[in-house]
């Protein structure tokens, strides 16, 4: 998806913007509101900007609002278009989700989806919410849609080891690395600690316990620097973006690419496949997961078990817009260093081993031999088990 150039992220720039390029594309475009945290206005805000496109005469529908309950942010709909959801029932349970082919069917200029994260009710017809909306930008209908920044599928790791948090809804990062725009709602830990004693974010009963665990001071600072980390990267990659059409460029700069070599540890590799997404990211570079597979570990040699966790990592790689590589070769070292030349890569993640001190001495380790290389291959030796078992 091309990018146009950012605005500014208020109401007035990121409105317009989207005024101006509406009618100009086909393929729907992708705007999305992130925060720190549940109750910095990301779905507020969208409701706003709903009314005014509307009455700039664009024809703006709400595929799915999400309002927990919050008096303010109801009131906002107001007399915007909003499509019925659909009714799926779930174990004795009827659940309300998009209805994805009631939005389609209405074909809206925009539509407003919320929780970009969110997971579906069996039954639907994606897994994930943000696969409705790919779908939807696929009909040429433009998305609003928001998202926590601990939802993002690169930082889950980062947020268990350091706010001790497990995130099981998440959105792979290149579907917000591909938004047309990337618009962060900030608010200071101090602000929003207050709006949640207000009662303006979680009913009373549930305050005490959000303000003691979740909601304390330290993670809310963490968590809103990740969220203006990620809005920076998304600058950034506009930037180049628009620096690479000016000069005519096809290619990303080979400079810049990145390859993680997957550990025989599917645990481990997880890990090492976030990192190397993370920092790929911020290089706004394209970046390749590869997996040497020796004799030792063909499918004939390991346990149906084994084989299944390789499996999820490998298409763990591809949701984090990894491109995925395999080879065959007794030799991992060699094998890595041949790919990387081979793709222009100049950045190579590996994961720190478990090989004896004399091995490491000598440098015949496999991550002693990728990082004497003679061809100016820089190497990251990342350490996967701290994260990969807390």
């Amino acid at each position: 998806m091309s990018i146009e150039p950012p605005r500014e992220p208020d109401a007035g720039g990121s409105t317009t913007s989207f005024v101006e390029i509406l009618r100009r594309r086909e393929r729907g475009r992708l705007k999305v509101y992130i925060g720190s945290a549940a109750g910095t206005g990301k779905t507020y805000r969208m409701l706003q900007e709903a009314h005014e496109l509307m009455r700039r005469g664009i024809d703006v529908v709400v595929g799915f609002i999400e309002t927990h309950g919050r008096a303010e942010t109801e009131a906002q709909i107001g007399n915007l278009e909003v499509v019925p959801r659909r009714s799926i029932e779930y174990r004795g349970v009827v659940l309300e989700e998009l209805d994805l082919d009631g939005v389609i069917r209405r074909r809206p200029q925009v539509a407003l989806v919320d929780e970009l994260a969110h997971t579906n009710v069996p039954g639907s017809g994606h897994r994930k919410r943000w696969q409705d909306v790919l779908s939807l930008l696929d009909e040429g209908i433009t998305v609003i849609s928001a998202v926590n920044v601990q939802h993002l599928e690169s930082l889950n790791d980062v947020l268990q080891r350091t706010l001790g948090v497990t995130v099981r809804e998440t959105v792979p990062d290149w579907v917000v690395d591909a938004a047309d725009q990337v618009v962060n709602l900030d608010i200071s830990a101090e602000d929003l600690r207050q709006r949640l004693m207000d009662g303006r974010i979680y009913p009373a009963e549930k305050v005490p316990a959000a303000l003691a665990n979740f909601f304390t001071d330290e993670n809310l600072a963490t968590l809103r620097e990740l969220a203006l980390r990620e809005v920076a990267s998304s600058v950034d990659r506009t930037r180049e973006e628009i620096v690479r059409r000016e000069e005519g460029a096809r290619e990303p700069r080979a400079v810049d690419r990145l390859l993680v070599a997957m550990s025989s540890d599917p645990e481990r590799s997880r890990v090492l496949l976030r990192k190397g997404s993370r920092i790929a990211g911020r290089l706004n570079s394209d970046w390749y997961c590869l997996w040497v597979e020796t004799p030792g570990e063909s499918p004939d040699r390991i346990d149906a078990t084994r084989q299944r966790k390789l499996v999820d990592a490998i298409q763990f790689a591809q949701t984090l817009g990894g491109e995925f590589v395999k080879v065959h070769a007794p030799d991992v070292a060699a094998a890595i260093l041949r790919e990387a030349r081979a793709r222009g890569v100049t950045l190579v993640v590996v994961g720190q081993g478990h090989t004896r001190w004399w091995s490491r001495l000598m440098g015949t380790s496999i991550v002693g031999r990728l990082v004497q290389n003679a061809d100016g291959i820089d190497v990251l030796v990342a350490s996967a088990d701290d994260e990969a078992r807390p």
